[in-house]
């Protein structure tokens, strides 16, 4: 069936005028390029935001909600301290850059590329006053609720006496007359979170050693994965440091942001780029002169390799409305297997110079076609990862092989009409190889040879495997340098540890339940951070407590106000007619709570809005807003519209952001059994999804073998497509067995890569399973297919980025193997026909 269907394509190729393939190949390529102008005209762009590379993971839509929301509060913030030697040139240094940040902002306006530039509120305490003062009655520090429910209410009153006599207390006659125990300024101060920090003249500080660093945060109005927002954002930000160096230039900065990393991961992939990409495209241009010293073969290998390219982001940018720069720099290995089916071309043609290029289309027609679907179909193996940056790849490397084949088939036969210098000495070296290969491989055929090297191959495969060790952190997807990390470690010790990619979510099925459960999980993060498995962390039990806490507060205060109030006004002097507007103030706010939603109109309320998750988001608070653990507002930068009315489940959530995380094992143990609490670490779990499917990743790949096995049995008989799939896959176990024998640990990156290996082998395997009298014709091409092929996937193990390093690490060795292994073929085919005709004669 098949060979049936091989037959009646190759003859629909022999019949088809070449100025009729030409015309519909140019108008293929006229068609691309009109699209793909059209679809750059109407927005489609180039994406560098790693977390575009990641896999989507299967959440409840709680869960999901709360990790866009953190996602969207710490993404776009950019840190700068300025260190100093003394407190006054650090406060100067941060109120100038600020001044040149906000006048950037002014004169841009809407095109500003920072804004909610800040360091530290100095408004916040008096705002926060201001709100729970009403609410005093249900207010209660521990020692306090302590000494009430002992009934031990002279310790307060003396508590009180001494603030009196203290000339840096809170205490003054209308605070008296309205908490006469200075019960409320001890409260006011639990609200403020623990921290190194301090403020003065409105400048947050922390010391660093003998010097003192004042912190200036901003918000980027785009996401600092944008590449255009990256230059904007950097931009001012160099104008106003540049400034602040001028006028202080004894002053050290230290920046932290994802706006650093995302540049830093921009700028490597573009010098990867240019650097891979050209440096490939220069050593095919070289092979394809020295091979056939002609100036058609070069323009045609280019214009194999441009329509292939051309094809690839048509496709990429129509499926996805992006291309991600990491898709460009695995993209670059792209040059090194479109230029294949040149090179089959023009080997062929250089064993027959009389048969025109027509007839040699023809003649490969059916191999090659067969080659480019099981590339294709690795390709496409690649696609099934959930990482929609592979799937780019995927789609990218798969159309641009069409567009390599698409333009052997139908613009050669015109194109590539004109005739070669001879070109025996490129196919004489290529004979000699292949001659001594094939006396090297005659010694195996007998049983010694063939025990022996079955031997080296079973050691060298069984030592290797078991060596071998999985590695599947997604941290190693992109790694930012240490021009950027040492800095922003720097920093985040200075407030207080920083906030981490790991949180807890608290869920509760009512508002007040929730309350609740955060209060209950507060003394279970103090253990933590008083075993050091935790820095601190940021959690609204602080600012809300719950109905029940509030009533017992309330109920507690009662001792004062109904049983003790004489004793209290009389031993601390205060006039006894307070005693009727104090109790009367007392029973008025037995029906007044704090509240969620009047607490998030605040302004202070508003920054830390985004760690509470209401059921609907239509009834959850607005939000401008967060709160990191200096007690620094972080501005909220999520947008909701599209989540608008969505429904988000019967449960109420709360985030609780943590920070120095020391020990994620023993804190995780804290909250195993507890299904109310949820550590969320998206890190781990993208992990665990990575080592799933790189399992998965290895099934396919047994599975193609099988079914490559079941497909060429019908086209060569069985024998003859068991040897065509075993090169390949005796490649991949010897790549497996060489990364555990070099200590490479093997990740999804390097299953993907055994599936190009597999795609691309077979090619080999397949031209010279149809070699019959023309082994050297193949030997030479597949050799300049090989040599293309690990200078482009050799170029990327030189990359700096670890995934696309083991990927090209990978790929480099298994086409190595491949190609050492792929010519025993022929000897192999050619024993199995003389052990054919031998059983016939017999017969």
């Amino acid at each position: 069936m098949a060979s049936n269907f091989a037959a009646r394509a190759n003859q629909a190729v022999m019949q088809s005028s070449p100025k009729w393939r030409l015309a519909i190949w140019l108008l293929l390529m006229l068609s691309a390029s009109l699209w793909t102008l059209q679809l750059w005209q109407n927005g489609a762009r180039v994406q560098s935001d790693i977390l575009a590379m990641l896999p989507h993971l299967q959440q409840d839509k709680l869960t999901e909600r709360a990790l866009n929301q953190v996602e969207a509060t710490l993404a776009d913030q950019v840190y700068i301290a300025l260190v100093a030697k003394d407190e006054t040139t650090a406060i100067s240094a941060a109120k100038l850059l600020m001044q040149k940040l906000e006048a950037d902002l002014v004169a841009r306006g809407k095109q500003g590329a920072l804004t909610d530039i800040r360091s530290a509120d100095i408004q916040l305490g008096e705002a926060l006053g201001q709100f729970y003062f009403p609410h005093r009655f249900k207010l209660l520090t521990a020692p306090q609720a302590e000494a009430l429910a002992s009934q031990n209410i002279e310790s307060l009153i003396e508590a009180a006496t001494a603030q009196l006599y203290n000339a840096f207390s809170y205490a003054n006659s209308n605070l008296l007359a309205q908490d006469p125990l200075l019960l409320f300024p001890a409260n006011l101060l639990t609200l403020a979170p623990s921290s190194k920090v301090r403020a003065s003249q409105g400048i947050l500080l922390a010391n660093q050693g003998d010097n003192v660093a004042a912190v200036v945060m901003a918000k980027g109005r785009e996401s600092a994965f944008n590449p255009n927002a990256q230059l904007a954002q950097m931009t001012a930000l160099t104008q106003g440091l540049d400034a602040v160096k001028q006028s202080y230039p004894d002053i050290t900065v230290l920046k932290a942001g994802a706006l650093f990393h995302a540049l830093a991961a921009t700028q490597t992939a573009k010098s990867e780029i240019s650097i891979l990409g050209l440096a490939s495209l220069l050593g095919v241009i070289a092979l394809v002169w020295l091979a056939f010293r002609s100036v058609m073969p070069l323009l045609l290998a280019i214009v194999t390799i441009s329509s292939g390219l051309l094809l690839a982001v048509t496709f990429t940018l129509s499926v996805f409305g992006e291309l991600h720069l990491l898709t460009l720099v695995f993209g670059t290995s792209l040059i090194g297997i479109a230029i294949d089916y040149s090179f089959h071309f023009y080997c062929e043609r250089l064993s027959d110079t009389e048969r025109s290029a027509k007839a040699t289309v023809a003649y490969i027609f059916p191999t090659v076609t067969l080659a480019f679907i099981t590339s294709a179909l690795a390709y496409v193996g690649i696609g099934l990862a959930p990482f929609p940056g592979m799937q780019q790849v995927a789609i990218f490397c798969a159309a641009g092989l069409l567009g390599a084949y698409l333009t052997l088939i139908l613009a050669y036969p015109l194109l590539a009409g004109s005739r070669l210098p001879a070109g025996s000495r490129p196919l004489a070296l290529a004979g000699t190889y292949l001659s001594s290969l094939t006396q090297l491989s005659k010694r195996f055929t007998t049983p010694l040879g063939m025990g022996m090297f079955a031997l080296v191959i079973l050691v060298w495969c069984l030592v290797g495997v078991t060596k071998l060790t999985v590695d599947d952190d997604i941290r190693h997807l992109q790694q930012s340098p240490a021009s950027v990390t040492e800095p922003e470690n720097q920093l985040r010790q200075l407030l207080s540890g920083g906030t981490d990619n790991q949180f807890l979510l608290v869920r509760a099925p009512s508002e007040e339940a929730l309350l609740q459960q955060l209060e209950r999980v507060s003394p279970m993060l103090n253990a933590a951070i008083a075993n050091q498995e935790l820095g601190n962390y940021v959690s609204l039990s602080r600012y809300l407590p719950s109905h029940r806490k509030q009533d017992t507060a309330y109920h507690l205060q009662g001792e004062i106000y109904q049983t003790q109030i004489d004793t209290v006004l009389t031993s601390l002097g205060l006039d006894e007619n307070l005693k009727p507007e104090l109790q009367a103030a007392y029973l008025a706010a037995k029906t007044e709570y704090i509240t969620p939603a009047a607490f998030f109109t605040l302004g202070a309320g508003k920054q830390l809005a985004p760690l509470w998750l209401a059921p609907n988001e239509a009834n959850s608070p607005v939000s401008n807003g967060a709160l990191n653990d200096d007690g620094a507002s972080a501005e909220h930068g999520a947008e909701h519209g599209a989540d608008q009315g969505a429904d988000y489940g019967a449960d109420y959530g709360a985030i609780v952001l943590l920070g120095g995380i020391q020990q994620i094992d023993a804190l995780k143990a804290r909250f195993t059994h507890d299904e109310s609490v949820q550590l969320i670490d998206k890190v781990a779990d993208i992990s665990a999804v990575m080592g799933h499917y790189r399992l998965l990743t290895l099934k396919l790949l047994a599975l193609a073998l099988g079914i490559a096995l079941l497909l060429f049995s019908l086209n060569f008989g069985f024998k003859k497509a068991a040897v065509v799939v075993a090169v390949p896959a005796l490649a991949a176990l010897l790549t497996l067995a060489t990364l555990g024998l070099t200590g490479s640990p093997l990740s999804l990156f390097h299953a993907l890569a055994l599936i190009l290996i597999f795609g691309i082998g077979i090619d080999y395997s397949l031209f010279f399973a149809s070699a019959q009298n023309h082994g050297k014709t193949v030997m030479m091409a597949v050799f300049m297919s090989a040599c293309s092929t690990l200078l482009a996937f050799g170029l990327l193990a030189f990359s700096q980025t670890q995934a696309i390093h083991y990927f090209g690490l990978t790929l480099s060795l298994g086409i190595g193997f491949t190609f050492l292994l792929s010519p025993l073929i022929l000897t192999t085919t050619l024993a199995l026909t003389t052990n054919q005709l031998l059983t016939t004669k017999k017969s």
